[in-house]
């Protein structure tokens, strides 16, 4: 064994290897690599090696990882320590040695098998001596790798950067939520390991598709499982502690370990989010996507319908699925040689129900590129996926007598604004391109004629075009409004009809304004209004006020305004409708700081919010965090703010880490709660004197 060569420690370098592989942040002690890229270790003999051939001759390597290692199915290497080292398989070469110590490059294959290995040593067919533990990951940086990405801006934004942001709201209004994806937290790593650990399918580890695959499915299923339903009686305190939520790692430990607080429904991007963490922990890059006005639940269908009352109100659920305002999603990146040529690339994580096959099959990863061409042949997901940005909807109106009128209606599209965050940058990226030919395009038009063939000969269809009407005196409404209102505030709205005939109308005008959340579920009734109008050959415009103090209750905290408009002709009873969604914007909270700081040296931030609301803000909170900026979170009590004044409060720490940093502040008050911002800082090194 290990005793012939008299070996007295093995060091394996993690500090060195760790920052050459780009781990240096998850550990400085264990070894973690990435596959296909050579690490080096240094053996040290209790005494001399003077015959290096002979030695060199007996001596083999061992790797292993998995409950049952087996060469069979790659989950287990044994391989010589020579000169000459074999890229495409593992392999050891010396490099420098002494009479006390060997210095050898260890490389990995470019597919190995991803997880916690043990690394032996065997001397002439004897039992191996174990030398240590190390981990391998996947590694976007080598051109072999499943999931190589040529641009080194992208690898740091999509696999190394911590902190993200997920963008929420409307599509005329999108609202950025900052987010901690937290991937090189102390115990991620193991975290998510643990997690692939549930797939016994240990030699398919090598292959991202599959990896991905299982850990969605997973997640899906913790999920499920794990977020609960938001209680609806609550303080503003209670419903400010369910909803904080900040980053990924917290969520991944309480549905991995059953510890800490319970995580509930009310933010819509958990999955997206922690499923970006744990593929960009294990070397897949990731990113969040948000689809704006999605269509979801229409069973690959490309109609949605909508049912209002005679009040403008929205009523009840459609039998052909319903809007969500907005959703999120996973995008990971890899090639996919099981598939046709050109479907590589960002791959969508798509999560379902399980079915007979189990959990670990309860996920699909559908290219990118197959959505926006139509190919529903490649996967059952891409039909689905494609409704979501393509399906049009149809609104009828539902009569007192219980019968349905179509509505002439502008048609919602959906999938018109698909965002992300921009590489290097905070800003929002629109990606609508990738999953989209342009609206009215010969391209589009010749994709969706291609998808509704497709549907008709698997007599799927249910059809690709809204219902018209057939309208031999026709009645045009249109609808302006501002894409976002205040908390607490107003905005006017103006409502266009036109009479296109010489003839007068009487006219029933109906307005409506409900609370929705962000999946399109009815919150509660705000606000309706109805008026008799005679319309002559002309247009007649209709400006009104929106308030808050006008709504017969507050909105739901993450909810938004739906604001519908019906005009219906007295004699045809012919029916117009128009609506809008309108994202509710909370008071400003400011930060300013240096944009660079020396490590090390005390940095000072100012904080201000100013109170636009007739109320005052009272029990304010406001926590400060952020890594290397704060060793931990503190929070500050303040006295209330009232309405016309402006709070101010200066904030100290001292940078710990070098890089660009990330500072959020949040907000609590009895006015609304988890008012989040924040601000970027690069901290550079101390210079050091000549």
């Amino acid at each position: 064994m290990g005793k012939a060569l008299k070996i007295k420690s093995c060091d394996f370098q993690a500090a060195r290897n760790n920052v050459e592989h780009h781990t240096k942040d998850i550990s400085s002690r264990h070894l973690i690599v990435r596959r296909g890229q050579p690490f080096t270790i240094r053996l040290h003999f209790r005494a001399p090696v003077h015959t290096l051939l002979p030695a060199l001759k007996k001596v083999v390597l061992i790797t292993q990882t998995g409950g049952q290692p087996s060469k069979a199915n790659g989950t287990q290497a044994k391989f010589p320590i020579s000169h000459l080292g074999d890229r495409k398989w593992w392999s050891a070469v010396l490099e420098e040695r002494d009479t006390q110590s060997w210095t050898i490059s260890v490389t990995t294959p470019s597919d190995a098998v991803i997880g916690h290995y043990s690394l032996l040593l065997q001397v002439s067919g004897r039992k191996p001596h174990l030398l240590g533990q190390f981990t391998l990951l996947f590694n976007p940086w080598v051109r072999g790798d499943a999931v190589f990405l040529e641009n080194e801006a992208q690898r740091r934004e999509y696999l190394l950067n911590q902190n993200g942001l997920i963008y929420l709201g409307t599509a005329d209004c999108i609202q950025e939520e900052p987010w901690d994806f937290g991937q090189f937290e102390k115990d991620v790593m193991d975290l998510c390991l643990c997690l692939l650990n549930e797939d016994k399918q240990v030699e398919e580890w090598g292959n991202p598709v599959h990896v991905a695959c299982v850990l969605g499915s997973l997640l899906h299923a913790y999920k499920e499982k794990n977020v609960l339903p938001t209680p609806r009686t609550q303080s503003a305190q209670e419903g400010s502690l369910l909803n904080k939520r900040r980053g990924s790692v917290p969520i991944l430990r309480q549905w991995l370990t059953d510890k800490g607080r319970p995580v509930y429904d009310g933010q819509a991007w958990v999955l997206a989010a922690v499923a970006c963490t744990v593929l960009r922990c294990l070397g897949i890059p990731a990113r969040v996507v948000t689809t704006f006005t999605s269509a979801q639940g229409t069973g690959g269908g490309l109609l949605v319908d909508e049912y209002y009352n005679e009040e403008g109100l929205q009523n009840g659920e459609g039998q052909r699925g319903r809007i969500w305002i907005f959703q999120t999603s996973t995008e990971c990146w890899m090639t996919r040689p099981a598939l046709p040529q050109g479907y590589g690339g960002w791959q969508i994580l798509y999560p379902s129900a399980p079915t007979g096959d189990g959990v670990l099959r309860a996920c699909d990863l559908v290219p990118v590129k197959a959505v926006k061409e139509g190919t529903l042949g490649l996967t059952p997901a891409v039909s689905d996926l494609f409704t979501t940005i393509n399906a049009s909807c149809v609104v009828w109106k539902c009569c007192e007598d219980g019968t349905l009128e179509l509505t002439n209606s502008n048609t919602k599209y959906v999938g018109n604004n698909i965002s992300t965050k921009a590489v290097g940058s905070d800003r929002c990226e629109d990606i609508s391109q990738n999953y989209k030919y342009p609206e009215g395009s010969p391209q589009e038009k010749e994709v969706l004629e291609r998808v509704q063939k497709d549907r008709l000969e698997h007599k799927k269809d249910n059809g690709i075009h809204p219902s018209s009407l057939e309208i031999a005196d026709p009645l045009y409404l249109f609808l302006e409004t501002p894409s976002s209102l205040p908390l607490g505030g107003d905005v006017q709205l103006s409502v266009t009809l036109f009479n296109p005939s010489d003839q007068e109308k009487e006219v029933q005008l109906a307005i409506g304004v409900q609370a929705v959340y962000y999946n399109g579920i009815l919150a509660a009734e705000l606000w309706r209004k109805k008026q008799l109008l005679t319309l002559s050959a002309n247009l007649v415009k209709i400006t009104t006020g929106l308030s808050f103090s006008c709504f017969e209750q507050s909105p739901p905290e993450n909810s938004f305004l739906r604001l519908t408009v019906m005009a219906t002709h007295s004699k045809s009873s012919l029916s117009c409708f128009a609506q809008e969604d309108i994202a509710i914007c909370r008071p400003c909270l400011a930060i300013k700081m240096p944009e660079t700081i020396m490590q090390y040296q005390p940095l000072k931030a100012l904080v201000s919010i100013y109170n636009s609301l007739d109320a005052p803000m009272k029990d304010c909170v406001i926590s400060i965090f952020g890594r290397g900026l704060i060793h931990r979170e503190r929070s500050y009590r303040l006295g209330p703010v009232w309405p016309g004044n402006t709070l101010r409060t200066k904030f100290c720490f001292t940078p710990t880490k070098v890089g660009l940093q990330r500072l959020t502040v949040e907000m609590d008050c009895n006015m609304f709660q988890n008012l989040t911002s924040y601000r970027s800082v690069t901290v550079v090194a101390p210079e050091v004197a000549a």
